[in-house]
């Protein structure tokens, strides 16, 4: 095993100097381009992986755009009930 391997990755580092550091600097920049989306247990054996959901929302996206919204009722006034 490499040296590296074996040092413990929680341990102090003193040679690691982070009073300069500025806490979230790269937040909004990680948050624009990351998407995660936790699935259900009970789903994950019918999407086990990210390219299935996607698979999946295609298809549903493409039904959702095929499908016609039927038109609104009119609604009934008290006036016209009378």
């Amino acid at each position: 095993m490499s040296k590296a391997s074996q040092l413990d990755p929680l341990a102090p580092r003193p040679n690691l100097d982070f009073s300069k550091g500025v806490r979230g600097k790269y937040c909004d920049r990680m948050k624009s381009g990351t998407d995660i989306v936790l699935i259900a247990p009970d789903l994950l054996d019918t999407f086990p992986d990210s390219e299935s959901v996607n698979e999946a929302l295609r298809g549903l996206k493409k039904i959702a755009a095929r499908s016609i919204r039927p038109a609104p009722r009119p609604r009934r006034t008290a006036s016209a009930t009378l």
